[in-house]
């Protein structure tokens, strides 16, 4: 092992053997011992503590206001645009508002020239006077032509009767009439007979010739009263053949008197139809008065109005005429990103700033639109394609205004504003 050559001097050696060189060197200054901070101010550590506790529960109450809403700048205020258009067509003769004048509903807002309108109407109440009257007059025939009709079928049936009792009376005499021939030929044969033994006695003058001639004579009268009793028969059978042939006018007469309800039906019919003319008359009129009371544009709401006619103007049915906005009910359109909804529920209290004013409304959170934004454009997205990025989308909110928010109809459609929700 290689042995030092070196030799370590002590500090007293070394200072020896260097004081004859050099001057002596002075002595450092002794150091003032100072106290500390906290020290000389016993009072600034709890200070401090108390400063660090503080800001911390600051902070924490910070933390906990700026996450208990959600606010975007991204918001607008929206409502409803109701257009008023033209019901019939016509030439404007009148135009009652200006361009952003507020209006009441019911208020007229133009008026078309309602000169062809009125005409129609009386037009039409004259066709429906006319159809009353004929409805009237018909409905009065039907108990007519009822009464009649039963009437006449009563009378065709009494005449068939009586017709029929003519017949059997009729039959009744020919039969006596022919019974009476019979015994007329019987008479005429026995007296034709005596005839012809009186001849013959009073040839040999067995008998008179008065007993002859009463033979005779009775012979004729038995021969006439024959020809009596024949024409007798012939005329019963005559009386016979009349009654048959009133029996089949009495039957046909009953055959057109029983066709009578059917007339009383068609009757019956006229009037329905007559009633149904009326109803369509009426139809018509109530047309043609709602046609005239559409010659007057009423608001359907109160709101501003903007409008797009001038007198002159001649307006098809259809026609966009004007517009109104009902700032009574207006609610703000807040697009938040979808990464601020994970808290926010319907009915949950906001405060909406509105950058045309500075004040500050009251209302609450009405529902949640059922598709982002970008869905609903004109081109959405296409996501399944392979150029895909993530974006983070934004999903419309509906906030309304509490009652009376709006009293003094400033807020505007499209106005920008700033809504706070409060989550919590």
């Amino acid at each position: 092992m290689a042995q030092r050559t070196d030799i370590e001097s002590s500090p007293s050696i070394l200072s020896e053997n260097a004081a004859p060189a050099t001057a002596p060197a002075a002595a450092p200054p002794a150091e003032i011992p100072r106290d500390s901070f906290f020290r000389r101010q016993p009072h600034a550590r709890g200070i401090l503590i108390v400063a660090v506790l503080v800001v911390a529960v600051a902070a924490f109450f910070a933390w906990r206001y700026f996450s208990s809403y959600e606010s975007t700048d991204d918001a607008q205020i929206d409502g409803h645009l109701m257009p008023i258009s033209a019901r019939i067509s016509g030439y404007i003769s009148k135009v009652n508002v200006d361009d952003n004048q507020y209006v009441t509903a019911g208020s007229v807002l133009a008026e078309i020239d309602p000169r062809d309108y009125q005409a129609a109407v009386d037009q039409a109440r004259a066709a429906l006077a006319d159809a009353v009257a004929n409805a009237r007059a018909l409905n009065i025939n039907v108990p007519v032509a009822s009464v009649n009709t039963s009437s006449q079928t009563s009378s065709a049936e009494a005449d068939v009767a009586n017709a029929q009792a003519g017949i059997t009376a009729a039959q009744q005499q020919f039969d006596a009439a022919n019974a009476q021939l019979a015994g007329a030929k019987a008479n005429e044969v026995k007296a034709q007979n005596d005839l012809a033994r009186y001849k013959l006695l009073v040839a040999k003058q067995e008998i008179s010739q008065q007993i002859y001639d009463q033979a005779v004579a009775a012979a004729a009268a038995n021969e006439a009263a024959v020809a009596a009793a024949r024409a007798a028969a012939a005329a019963a059978q005559q009386q016979v053949a009349q009654a048959r042939s009133r029996l089949t006018g009495s039957e046909a007469g009953l055959r057109a008197a029983q066709t009578g309800p059917q007339q009383v039906a068609s009757t019956q019919a006229r009037a329905l139809s007559a009633e149904a003319a009326v109803k369509q008359k009426q139809a018509a009129l109530e047309l043609a008065e709602l046609n005239l009371g559409y010659t007057k544009i009423i608001a359907p709401a109160s709101g501003v109005v903007m409008k797009s006619i001038e007198v002159g103007m001649n307006v098809q049915p259809g026609q966009q005429l004007m517009s109104i906005v009902p700032l009574d009910d207006v609610w703000v359109t807040a697009n938040f990103k979808e990464t601020q909804l994970r808290y926010m529920r319907p009915g949950q209290r906001a405060e909406i700033k509105v950058d045309a004013n500075g004040r500050v409304y009251k209302g609450h959170v009405d529902s949640i639109a059922g598709s982002s934004g970008a869905r609903l454009s004109l081109l959405p997205p296409e996501n399944a394609t392979g150029n895909y990025v993530k974006v983070v989308q934004r999903i419309p909110v509906k906030i309304v205004l509490d009652p009376g928010q709006n009293r003094d109809h400033y807020l505007r459609l499209g106005m920008s504003v700033e809504p706070d929700v409060f989550l919590k």
